[in-house]
């Protein structure tokens, strides 16, 4: 009998067959009904874990060869983390061939390597959703399964996890143990040795897999290493360790001294000394990728009732030849075509991440104090370029936020000038040495924050909205943020010269505002034709938005031929302020709001008769911060040129220090004030410019505060998605942003 399953090759994937025609011939010679129908639930997309304690080798073998194809098809079209996670394959297979996880928690750390551990509980046909809006989250997730014990996203949890549940079941005396599966990465991170020091003084009852895959840990030492992990691992070994250790602490003095030096140096020959002198025994290293020889190991060690780590050696990108061998490029990936390995569908727009990278690396050329620091991330904060031009002023800490940032403060303490460059969410790791040893020594150092605001698909572990909230409230550092990649180039560059911290922060993919020049560029070619052609005629027609209300169906989005030719010269000065550096330079070096457009001026200039605004009544300011701006363009335009809605809109540059004469000015000449800004509206811009409002009305600055509304994110944790989806779910996409305006201006 013979099976056909979608898979890969035993070694790596063709790179010329498509996916869905990959067939490999499973040997059945040894597998009964019952297993058969193991590949067939899998398949059904049923929970399969609890089976695969009674499946063959055989068997666990063709399940591995069926889950990394499936990774493949799915993340070829959704992207997502696939080298680690291809790689984890069989460890995840032989955990669950030997323990359950229904009563042995698995806690995976960082978890994007646990792919493997969704499709066997489960999520087989709904792992096609994955990345999507409310689909499979690319970390382990709770929410999402009973089988996932603990959200992950962040690195170098997993241990203290594990001490926490293994205390936690010493006192219900629950035989069963925590199961932590965590990179070789990861182990650069203090909160992992705080976990093995407790762990180890406890002898708390864990198993803890290391999946090395070549990225820290170091490579085996030969066959003898192999022999070693095989005795160590046996319990013969355990039960003859035990014994020798109380015969040599009963021996001389003198005797003990040599015994014990004796068994150091025999420790030396292991790659598990660390491990051991924390009081953790150390098993391995063996060859993570071969289902047989993880189970029999883990098996070996499954009945010890003291903590244990395993050294798994695993090959990032296993079973996709493209990948293997190319760790941090395809580490996290986009969509790509799964045969040429190339991304389907690339940006023409610069990132703002390539502007950061190309501008310190042009600046660090000029100014040999720059320095640049990442946690681990190199490539992924644009500091690639530095390390490979200047080796000597790059560092990369590892994944150590809070030394990235403490030994960046020494090193401008002794006058070189550091670029701390680290996602937002992974900053919020280092708040306390932001404050204790940058903020309050008042030193100049500047943090680059990329992936601020919603970064999509790696959900909410991953969402830049809380840098804004925990910086904003400490002393000496100032908060700034470009609206587009020339402002970005330009605040660099007016950062070499700030004297005390500065934060810079930046979205993932592209600015919003980078779009938005698009649609300007069209809107204004598709006028300047129409007045070319003549295809405007002479008489002026009544304002059809004289009489708008709630419904914005019965608003003509139709334009008189005066109001087209008023939004072309409104649009061709809205890009002309847009695009003056210069004089957004002065505002960035005075610490001044930009007003791109503003419509109080325009209408009080206009001395046409003809002259219609529908909005004469309503002063309406759009407030927007960093890539809120691009937003408030977006909607700038739409309000314009689909409903002749003239609004005015400032670019505040800096949060801190706030330009206040510009704000006092707004708040008393504006009726209506919109403000965006991609970070959560508890903590964020609208509630600065609240507070300031009350101030100023508390002081007589100002008579009466205008409306202000925020459209800032609620205070929700916000999952993974699309990052157009989220916004509609969110409503603060354009549509949606038009549609709040419009309404809360003509009631």
């Amino acid at each position: 009998m013979q099976q056909s399953i979608p898979t890969t090759s035993n070694t790596t994937l063709p790179i010329d067959t498509p996916i869905d025609t990959l067939d490999i011939q499973i040997d059945t010679t040894k597998q009964t009904a019952t297993s058969c129908g193991i590949i067939q639930k899998l398949l059904n997309n049923e929970d399969i874990h609890h089976l695969l304690p009674s499946a063959s080798m055989a068997e666990l073998n063709n399940i591995a060869e069926l889950i990394r194809a499936r990774i493949l098809e799915v993340v070829s079209k959704n992207g997502g983390h696939l080298s680690s996670t291809l790689g984890a394959v069989e460890l995840i297979i032989g955990m669950h061939a030997v323990f359950d996880c229904s009563m042995h928690p698995f806690i995976y750390d960082v978890s994007h390597q646990a792919y493997a551990h969704k499709l066997l509980t489960g999520r087989y046909k709904s792992f096609e959703s994955l990345r999507q809006i409310h689909g499979i989250s690319g970390f382990i997730a709770p929410y999402e399964s009973k089988f996932d014990y603990f959200i992950a996203g962040h690195s170098s949890t997993s241990l203290s996890l594990a001490v926490g549940v293994a205390k936690a079941k010493k006192l219900r005396n629950d035989p069963h143990k925590p199961i932590v599966m965590i990179g070789d990465g990861s182990m650069s991170a203090g909160l992992v040795y705080e976990a093995l020091n407790e762990l180890g003084d406890l002898k708390l009852p864990v198993i803890i897999i290391l999946n090395d895959n070549e990225m820290s840990i170091a490579k085996p030492i030969g066959a003898i290493s192999k022999i070693l992990s095989k005795t160590i691992a046996s319990p013969l070994y355990q039960t003859m360790k035990e014994k020798i250790k109380k015969v040599i602490d009963k021996m001389p003095n003198g005797t003990t001294f040599i015994a014990k030096r004796f068994e150091e140096s025999f420790k030396l020959i292991t790659p598990g000394l660390l491990f051991e002198e924390f009081g953790i025994d150390y098993v391995g290293p063996i060859d993570g990728n071969n289902i047989e020889e993880v189970v029999a190991t883990l098996k070996s060690v499954a009945y010890l009732n003291r903590p244990v780590l395993l050294h798994c050696q695993t090959i990032k990108g296993k079973g996709y030849q493209i990948a293997e061998g190319r760790y941090e490029k395809w580490h996290g990936v986009a969509p790509f075509d799964l045969n040429t390995g190339q991304a389907i569908a690339k940006s023409t727009i610069k990132s703002p991440t390539a502007v950061f990278s190309d501008t310190l690396l042009g600046m660090a050329q000029q100014n040999e104090k720059i320095v640049g620091v990442t946690a681990a991330m190199p490539s992924g904060t644009g500091l690639d370029k530095l390390m490979d031009t200047m080796p000597e002023r790059f560092f990369d800490v590892a994944i150590a936020e809070q030394h990235a940032v403490t030994s960046m403060a020494a090193m401008a303490k002794e006058g070189f000038k550091p670029y701390i460059a680290i996602y937002s969410t992974f900053l919020q790791r280092a708040f306390d040495q932001i404050v204790h040893d940058v903020c309050i020594m008042n030193l100049p150092v500047v943090f680059c924050i990329d992936r601020a605001g919603i970064v999509g698909e790696d959900g909410e572990t991953h969402q830049g909205l809380l840098d804004i909230a925990y910086l904003q409230g400490i002393p000496n550092i100032q908060l700034i943020a470009p609206r587009d990649n020339n402002t970005l180039a330009i605040q660099l560059e007016y950062s070499q010269h700030a004297t005390s911290p500065l934060a810079i922060r930046y979205p993932r993919g592209q600015f919003m505002l980078e779009k938005c020049y698009t649609r300007l560029d069209s809107i204004i070619k598709e006028y300047d034709i129409k007045k070319e052609q003549n295809a405007l005629s002479n008489h002026e027609t009544q304002n059809t938005h004289a009489n708008m209300n709630e419904n914005l169906d019965s608003i003509s989005t139709s334009l008189t031929p005066i109001q087209i030719i008023e939004t072309l010269e409104i649009c061709k000065g809205m890009l002309q302020n847009l695009l003056n550096t210069s004089t957004y330079n002065i505002n960035l070096q005075s610490h001044k709001a930009q007003m791109l457009y503003n419509n109080l001026e325009y209408v009080k200039q206009d001395s046409r008769q003809n002259h219609i605004n529908s909005n004469e009544d309503k002063k309406i300011l759009l407030m927007g911060y960093g890539n809120g701006v691009g937003r408030l363009l977006d909607v700038w335009i739409t309000l314009l040129t689909q409903y002749n809605i003239h609004t005015s809109l400032l670019d505040i540059i800096s949060l801190k220090p706030l330009d206040t004469d510009t704000l006092t000015s707004c708040l008393r000449d504006y009726t209506h004030i919109f403000i965006m800004s991609d970070n959560y509206k508890s903590s964020g811009i609208g509630a600065c410019v609240m507070q300031f409002a009350f101030s100023q009305l508390e002081h007589g600055k100002i008579k009466q505060i205008p409306k202000i509304i925020s459209f800032e994110i609620q205070d929700i944790f916000v999952r993974h998605g699309n990052t157009q989806k989220i916004e509609e779910l969110l409503g603060i996409d354009t549509k949606s942003l038009v549609s709040k305006i419009i309404k809360s201006t003509h009631t």
